[in-house]
């Protein structure tokens, strides 16, 4: 009589299910250098991003303050278009490249106060130090602008030509060591009010 059938054992596995998945996990090591750049990603993100926000924060300032100032109500788009048009409207009404306005101004507050520090101080030697910055701005306006269409029959640029033209016929009779009289400084003074009221 034959004896009872043996038990069919299934053969084991040689290894372990997690050992042999493709899905291997990284060694230590790369963990931890990958978590070291993770950080690194994060922060240069986030100062990118301070960056982008803190130059908004700076034109809708600018376009805010312009906004207040401007008159007519023309509101945030009109401030928009001031702080970036090229031009610009002067006390008189009319509209110049913001260029030329600056360095009209420069030349005005330059020369007026070289002009002022000759009469504080009651020498030529005063008056010749605190021109170098008047001498700066002309140089600067008139190889800008000497001759330009867009400005040359305005009335604030043919003032400041006159005042300019005052000072160089003076000192180039007088010399350049000679003390400016008074009724020179006060005609190139009223030049420079004249110009002024047009910038």
């Amino acid at each position: 009589m034959p004896g009872p059938p043996s038990t069919m054992s299934l053969p084991r596995p040689s290894r372990c299910y997690r050992c042999c998945s493709s899905s291997t996990p990284p060694p230590p090591k790369q963990r931890a250098a990958e978590s070291k750049r993770r950080p690194i990603r994060g922060a240069r993100l986030l100062l990118t991003r301070r960056a982008l926000a803190g130059a908004v924060a700076t034109v809708t300032l600018a376009v805010a303050g312009r906004a207040r100032a401007a008159e007519g109500g023309e509101g945030v788009v009109g401030a928009f278009n001031s702080l970036f048009d090229p031009n610009e409207e002067t006390k008189a009404g009319k509209v110049l490249p913001k260029a030329y306005l600056k360095a009209a101004r420069e030349v005005v507050r330059t020369l007026r106060e070289s002009l002022g520090e000759g009469d504080a101080a009651g020498d030529s030697a005063s008056f010749r130090r605190g021109a170098d910055s008047a001498k700066t701005s002309i140089r600067e306006f008139l190889g800008g602008w000497r001759g330009q269409p867009a400005v040359a029959k305005e009335e604030s640029y043919v003032a400041l030509e006159k005042a300019i033209k005052s000072l160089a016929e003076f000192y180039s009779k007088a010399g350049p060591f000679a003390s400016l009289p008074g009724d020179v400084k006060n005609k190139i003074l009223d030049d420079l009010n004249a110009a002024e009221a047009y910038l």
